[in-house]
């Protein structure tokens, strides 16, 4: 029975495979004589000896371990399997594909302003992308002491440094605290080379990173709302205007009757007097001067006076008062 159970063909594949396993290890058992290794689509193999590397396997197939693997690994390529005997080796299999994952702030980061004591609390959600991008740095940081990785394993490594990541970069990019998504582009590059540097340490690159939005808390986004309000209405005539504009629409445009359209009419017919007036004060604002500057001249070469002496009206350059009759020169 001995003999029999030696002589099995072996196998050599990843076992355990699921979509957010970052990689996968094949660990301490014996290949025997005849065995195969079976690679799938986006899947890379690493046979390793003593926690080395000795020969990287990138694609898909079923392959002969004794004539086609052995053969091209570093140390082991003189290896011959005896009769009885078979080879012990682990073999790390990594998933190649780039995983996207999904991220958000655990707690509200306070921001420091000047505007607000305490500080400007905001939350912030977004994506990113990784990749693992050196077999070596991955050995030697994470292969070397585990089996098995997820993505989830990273995601907490990214949410761990997103606090200190935030502050800094908000603060270096973030020119309105109170409208961060208008630089949510800069924030987000400075983000991800930071992190891309950080878990290049162990093997990982981050291609992407975005902050999709920030939120502030009810109270603060209220205040917000309302100082943009308020900015707006500062200019009462393009507030009047659009008034008008959106009364009109609504009313007349759509062939109603309604009553925000005729409230658009009677102000707008307000604004025209307002006009009308403002340039009959502007006219006389004007004559003003020039009558003060020279007194009225009469056709005999007497002056006539400004105003009526007796009643006070003004004389426009009679000779008699149009009110009380009076000779005015």
């Amino acid at each position: 029975m001995g003999f029999i159970k030696d002589q099995f063909l072996s196998v050599v594949e990843w076992e355990e495979w699921r979509e957010d396993m970052i990689f996968w290890k094949w660990s301490q058992r014996e290949i025997k004589k005849g065995s195969r290794l079976i690679l799938k689509p986006g899947q890379d193999a690493i046979f390793l000896n003593q926690g080395k590397i000795e020969g990287i396997f990138e694609q898909e197939g079923d392959y002969d371990i004794e004539s086609q693997i052995i053969p091209l690994l570093s140390t082991l390529k003189g290896f011959k399997f005896g009769f009885n005997s078979g080879m012990r080796a682990e073999v790390l299999f990594v998933n190649t594909k780039e995983f996207l994952i999904k991220w958000g702030t655990k707690n509200q980061i306070l921001l420091p302003s000047d505007k607000l004591p305490g500080g400007i609390p905001v939350r912030a959600n977004g994506t990113a992308t990784i990749k693992v991008g050196d077999y070596t740095q991955l050995i030697d940081t994470l292969a070397g002491v585990k089996t098995e990785y997820y993505v989830d394993n990273v995601r907490e490594l990214i949410i761990g440094q997103l606090d200190q990541l935030l502050m800094k970069w908000i603060s270096t990019e973030g020119k309105d605290m109170f409208n961060l998504q208008a630089n949510a582009t800069q924030i987000s590059d400075g983000i991800r080379q930071d992190l891309d540097m950080q878990l290049s340490q162990k093997g990982i690159n981050v291609p992407t990173f975005a902050v999709s939005s920030f939120t502030y808390p009810p109270e603060i986004q209220a205040k917000i709302n309302q100082v943009a309000a308020q900015s707006f209405v500062t200019d009462v005539n393009h507030y009047q205007q659009v008034s008008m504009t959106d009364a009109m629409a609504e009313g007349k445009l759509n062939g109603g009757n309604s009553t925000m359209g005729s409230m658009a009419e009677m102000m707008m017919g307000m604004t025209m007097a307002n006009q009308m007036m403002n340039n009959m004060n502007m006219g006389m604002n004007q004559q003003a001067p020039q009558q003060q500057m020279a007194p009225q001249q009469q056709a005999g070469g007497g002056t006539i006076p400004k105003f009526c002496p007796n009643c006070g009206t003004p004389t426009n350059g009679a000779n008699f008062c149009g009110n009380c009759g009076t000779k005015l020169g």
